[in-house]
């Protein structure tokens, strides 16, 4: 028979090896970890403990490290998470560390890791969705920061599960979500839009570029790096092989830099439409008479798209350039329509992206070769191309069909 006296708390309750009751009644439970060190944790009740204790053993037995996950916040983990994106370009790392410090940093990343839950998080996103008004497709850009972060935390042994797991599909069902769709201007709208400006001298100026962006499809930075020596004129042919970025880089400061293409899909060949060709022989003649462009970024110079002062074009300037366009027509059509009794043929909100995916329709209504398109647009997945396809395939069916209206006999 054992002469081991077992040890007891003050209720009479045997107590198990590593627990301890302190002085002022609260419970203690020591244990050793795998590197040999020792740590404690503390319950008011021993049941209350013991759930600790059975928690605890469960997570070592999966190969979490509950200590290590309870000293980490959301932004260690996202510092440690973002110092390892190794393949990352400097800027795009840049608008990453910019966008979670602006969002996420002063408020959820200083939430422990270990007590994040999937609620938390969807309160998060709800919060930062309706309070500070914020896009859906900026809420898109920090999710997909936040949920591989945790994946590493996973992987780590430093959580069971993921807790952003299946939020966004919570999201976008709720009547919260208001994902922008991507709308093309029709044929009436954009020959508008240019013909306004090829009559009006404050705007003239700007004519050669909005033609490139609505005659080619490229990107904004992809057309704003444009240099003379791209363009091949005997051709007729644009090779983008670069883009122009104002973003912030990996120090978080903003400036222009040059960033070559994420994909390979980026780097191609655009042919050059006869507008476009003498568009960018306008330009030419511009910077004839005022000057060429001077600015060097990253060693990039003789840029096609020039300011009056020499410098290169921001993507912003463009975008701001396009609301002020839009205002003056809109206000001056509207004017006219009344004067000629008429419906007034206004002009949406858009942006330059806008004028990307108009052509990008154009060329879907006029090209059946899904792969030429992708090509074309520089597109890294093709289900891009398709959704895009599958858009316009529809207003075209619908268009049809109107035009069918009465035409055919079904009885």
């Amino acid at each position: 028979m054992s002469n081991i006296k077992s040890r007891k708390d003050s209720k009479g309750y045997v107590l198990r090896t590593g627990e301890c009751q302190r002085k002022e009644g609260r419970y203690s439970y020591s244990y050793t970890d795998r590197m040999g060190v020792r740590h404690s944790i503390y319950s008011k009740t021993l049941v209350e403990l013991r759930e600790r204790e059975k928690k605890l053993q469960r997570e070592y037995e999966d190969g979490l490290d509950p200590y290590k996950a309870a000293k980490l916040t959301l932004n260690n983990l996202y510092d440690r998470y973002i110092s390892q994106k190794y393949n990352l370009k400097p800027t795009t790392k840049g608008n990453y560390i910019y966008m979670y410090n602006h969002f996420v940093r002063d408020t959820f990343g200083k939430r422990k890791l270990v007590e994040i839950r999937h609620s938390d998080v969807k309160e998060f996103y709800y919060t930062i969705l309706e309070k500070q008004q914020m896009k859906a497709n900026t809420l898109d850009n920090v999710h997909t920061q936040l949920h591989p972060a945790f994946d590493m935390a996973v992987r780590d042994g430093l959580i069971r599960m993921n807790p952003t797991d299946g939020v966004m599909t919570e999201i976008k069902k709720s009547k919260l979500w208001d994902a922008p769709k991507r709308r093309a201007l029709t044929i009436p709208q954009q020959k508008a839009f240019l013909n306004y400006m090829d009559g009006d001298r404050e705007y003239e100026g700007w004519l050669p570029v909005m033609t490139v962006l609505l005659g080619t499809g490229m990107r904004i930075g992809e057309c704003l790096g444009l240099r003379w020596e791209d363009l091949d004129f005997e051709e007729r042919s644009i090779s983008v092989n670069h883009n122009l970025t104002d973003r912030p880089d990996d120090q978080g400061k903003c400036g222009k830099h040059i960033q070559t293409p994420k994909t390979e899909a980026g780097c191609r060949h655009i042919p050059m439409l006869d507008e476009v060709y003498e568009a960018f022989l306008a330009e030419y003649e511009i910077q004839k008479c005022i000057g060429f462009c001077e600015e060097v970024i990253d060693g990039y110079s003789g840029f096609v798209f020039s300011t009056s002062t020499h410098t290169v074009y921001s993507a912003s300037a463009v975008n701001n350039a396009i609301r002020r366009i839009i205002h003056a027509y809109n206000k001056k059509e509207e004017a006219d329509a009344k004067a000629e009794k008429r419906d007034a043929l206004l002009l949406p909100k858009f942006s330059a992206h806008n004028l990307r995916h108009t052509f990008c329709t154009r060329l879907c209504e006029n090209e059946s070769n899904l792969k030429v398109i992708q090509d074309i647009m520089g597109h890294k997945d093709i289900s891009t191309t398709m959704d895009i396809y599958a858009e316009c395939t529809a207003d075209k069916k619908k268009e049809v069909a109107a035009k069918l209206e009465g035409k055919i006999v079904i009885r």
